[in-house]
């Protein structure tokens, strides 16, 4: 793997499972790259090298798999960490938003003090595929008075065109590689 860029490397790791979590769904599972801390590493350097020029004043993660590298991004751009969570998994008040998933529905929330008005922020997820929680992403954001300054993935699933779903957003849509 030395010979190969830091995509060739991640797309190598990755693990593809038919039928998960329903039938027809092939499910990229990013867990296997876990198992690779230079990787791991090397991912978050490319990232972070990625937006550094922009600014960013908070990176906020998708439940769950966004948490992963989106806290280690925000490390290295030196700005706060906020997770988005399902709901009923986070204290006090919370700005809450439904929606629609390529094989169900889902709430997603933040705490409602998390991000201030005004503030420019990075979302940041493992995967791009239909753009649904993506947007609701961005909608929580919006509801903060704050502005997405862009989205970041490690997988776009191309076939969905989840970057053209973001488009009306205003906001660079970056993701590490294409499945």
């Amino acid at each position: 793997m030395s010979d190969m860029n830091i995509e060739e490397k991640f797309r190598a790791v990755v693990r593809t499972i038919p039928d998960f979590p329903k039938k027809g769904i092939l499910f990229r599972d990013i867990a296997p790259v876990l198992a690779h801390p230079e990787l791991c590493m090397a991912i978050l350097t490319e990232l972070r090298n990625r937006w550094k020029t922009e600014k960013i004043d908070v990176v906020a993660g998708i439940e769950s798999r966004g948490f992963l590298f989106g806290m280690g991004l925000a490390g290295q751009l030196g700005v706060p960490f906020v997770p988005l969570r399902k709901v009923g998994k986070l204290p006090g008040d919370t700005f809450q938003t439904e929606y629609q998933l390529e094989y169900g529905s889902a709430v997603l929330e933040m705490q409602k003090d998390a991000i201030k008005a005004g503030q420019r922020v990075l979302i940041h997820d493992d995967l791009l595929a239909t753009a649904g929680t993506a947007n609701a992403a961005a909608d929580l954001i919006k509801q903060a008075g704050a502005e997405v300054a862009g989205f970041s993935f490690l997988i776009e699933l191309e076939y969905f065109n989840g970057s053209d779903l973001l488009a009306g957003h205003e906001a660079r849509v970056d993701r590490l590689t294409v499945f």
